[in-house]
């Protein structure tokens, strides 16, 4: 039997059904992902699903004795006490209750999670907080687990410890996510919530996006047919009925058939054009730091910086959360003077910055104004445009248009800073956290309006497919301040991390140096031959001819224009960078074993 069932099911808040007569059934050990244009209906489906929300028509079953449990977007607000006692939840005391079983199960999940019991649940990070929630969700052993957006506000390692545990806990899901590796990682099947229907998709996200790009096409055609055919019936009826009555009686019938049909269409919604102001170009050299360093008190947030930023440039900045990416941005912008090292902002810099925390933002402000500073027109490259007008590009009705600012979604608010930014020329653009919230199709855009965006870009990102499409060279949190800079982006630098821990690994192993009495009783070590001595003086060599082929290679990957050529140089490359990766772990296992002989 399904866990749970929806039949016929419809729902509407007074405009268009967000769900329209849709069904859907999710069985045990499912991993099923809701995707959908913001807005759609997805958060919506899953508070029908829990029984949150009663839908206008149709039935819901759920499997008896079944339990679910929901992960939502927001920390819930009024959470107070230790860690264990939130993931105990209402089913706590259970001395009085004698639910040791219930017990032994929020013990294991602490330890399991990594959670400090005894810590107050209102000191925890954003991130920390919602593993919190998880095991408080987990903890009523659920055989449904509902997650709505579970990856925002957590940090690389976060998501990534989630994907695991996701995996391996065996239980069925039910989850929206903007995360699209996370998505790829974790679902075993798609369902798209497009104009009020659900489409069930049983294949990976990359044939999904090929297959619905295919469907698209085709509805637009068979659309176009339809309209042609309907407005040369119209044509037919002003003209007068001159057929037989029965003949036009029936032609009559049709025709009231399809304009029923017309008027109860439900267009798919725009497509948001995205469109950057460049500036006069900056220098060529943007920001150069030199040992550059910055604390609070006695804790260095960064020490002994150099990285040299140049025009162009397209620099991630990754690290855990609470690391210091946003005070490294302030640094690297001049907001804050380094308390050891120099950094230095090259000329003609025009900064436009994209604040994670939505701190430009006034709430009672409405969107028009927040976007034009109170004016009816902006200008856009040279062009004056009605704000009405430019905000449809961002996919705001005029009526969304004129709502003050606290209505609006966490998508919408993304979007509306969004469009407020880019009415600004500029040739240095810094985005903290730009991705949170944003649906894959405005993802998709936004990645491609960076790519061709001319000027220099600083982002903040945990997102891995958008640092993937993105960037082209990392900085790097590596703990006690040290950040380090890699070529490429997200892959790169785990290939390089690889490749670096093989090394560790191999120079490890490698045999110590025996002391004088074991040397005594342990036997000599075995002499080199001529060709062994030779093989060894050539390592060196060998090691840093790879490593500057890789380097080679790993710059090449990182541009996102080589992509663009044909598949069979990309595969060729990507191939070779695997067997690089072998040869240098093969070359440094010789190494290790002639230099032990």
């Amino acid at each position: 039997m399904a866990l749970v069932s929806l039949l016929d099911v419809s729902l509407s808040f007074g405009g268009a059904p967000l769900l329209d007569r849709v069904n859907l059934q999710i069985d045990r050990g499912e991993r099923v992902c809701l995707v959908g244009r913001n807005g759609a209906g997805k958060s919506t489906l899953m508070k029908v699903i829990t029984g949150e929300l009663a839908p206008d028509a149709g039935q819901v079953f759920r499997q008896p004795g079944a339990a679910f449990a929901t992960l939502r977007q927001e920390v819930p607000t009024g959470l107070a006490g230790t860690v264990r006692t939130v993931v105990e939840g209402e089913g706590g005391a259970f001395e009085q209750h004698h639910d040791w079983e219930r017990h032994d199960q929020v013990e294991r999940l602490l330890e399991q999670m990594g959670l400090p019991a005894e810590t107050e649940f209102a000191a925890l990070s954003a991130g920390q907080k919602r593993r919190v929630l998880l095991a408080r969700g987990l903890a009523e052993a659920p055989q449904l687990l509902l997650l709505d957006e579970p990856t925002n506000h957590l940090d690389l390692e976060s998501i990534r410890w989630l994907e695991e545990f996701l995996l391996n806990w065996g239980g069925a899901l039910l989850f929206v996510t903007h995360d699209r590796a996370f998505l790829r990682r974790l679902s075993t099947r798609i369902v798209e919530v497009d104009r009020g229907q659900l489409v069930g998709w049983a294949c990976d996200y990359d044939t999904f996006l090929t297959r619905k790009q295919a469907v698209l096409e085709a509805e637009e055609v068979e659309r176009a047919q339809f309209d042609k055919r309907l407005a040369q019936e119209e044509e037919w009826i002003r003209r007068g009925v001159k057929a037989q009555r029965s003949r036009a009686s029936a032609r009559i019938h049709a025709l009231e058939q399809m304009r029923a049909e017309r008027k109860a269409r439900r267009d798919r919604a725009g497509t948001a054009k995205l469109t950057a102001q460049e500036s006069d170009r900056s220098g060529f050299k943007v920001i150069t730091c030199s040992g550059a360093g910055f604390r609070y008190g006695d804790r260095w947030v960064i020490r002994d910086l150099d990285v040299r930023i140049e025009r162009g440039d397209k620099v991630g900045i990754v690290g855990p959360n609470g690391a210091g990416k946003t005070t490294l941005l302030r640094l690297l912008l001049g907001e804050l003077a380094p308390q050891a090292g120099t950094v230095e902002q090259g000329t003609r810099l025009e900064v436009v910055y994209f604040d994670q925390l939505r701190a430009q933002l006034d709430e009672n402000m409405r969107v028009q104004d927040a976007v034009a500073d109170g004016n009816a027109t902006v200008t856009i490259n040279g062009r004056t445009r009605h704000v009405i007008s430019y905000l449809e590009d961002f996919l705001f009705e005029p009526a969304r248009a004129r709502t003050p600012i606290r209505a609006l979604s966490g998508g919408e608010r993304n979007r509306l800073l969004l469009a407020r930014l880019f009415t600004k020329p500029c040739n240095v653009l810094v985005l903290d956290e730009p991705t949170n919230d944003l649906d894959a199709e405005t993802l998709e855009l936004l990645e491609d309006l960076l790519v061709e965006f001319g000027g220099t870009l600083l982002l903040v990102s945990h997102d891995r497919a958008f640092l993937n499409e993105v960037c082209t060279n990392l900085l790097v949190f590596e703990g006690d301040g040290r950040v380090t800079e890699y070529l490429g982006g997200y892959d790169d630098w785990q290939r390089e991390q690889t490749a670096r821990a093989a090394a560790r690994e191999a120079a490890a192993n490698r045999p110590i140096r025996e002391t004088t009495s074991a040397r005594a009783t342990a036997p000599k070590a075995r002499k080199l031959t001529n060709r062994e001595r030779a093989e060894l003086e050539a390592l060196p060599g060998r090691i840093e001819a790879l490593e500057a082929e890789q380097a080679k290679l790993t710059e090449k990957l990182a541009d996102p224009a080589f992509f663009k050529k044909a598949g069979a140089e990309v595969t060729q490359a990507t191939t070779r960078m695997q067997e690089l990766e072998a040869e240098l772990a093969h070359v440094y296992t010789r190494w290790s074993e002639l230099e032990g002989s």
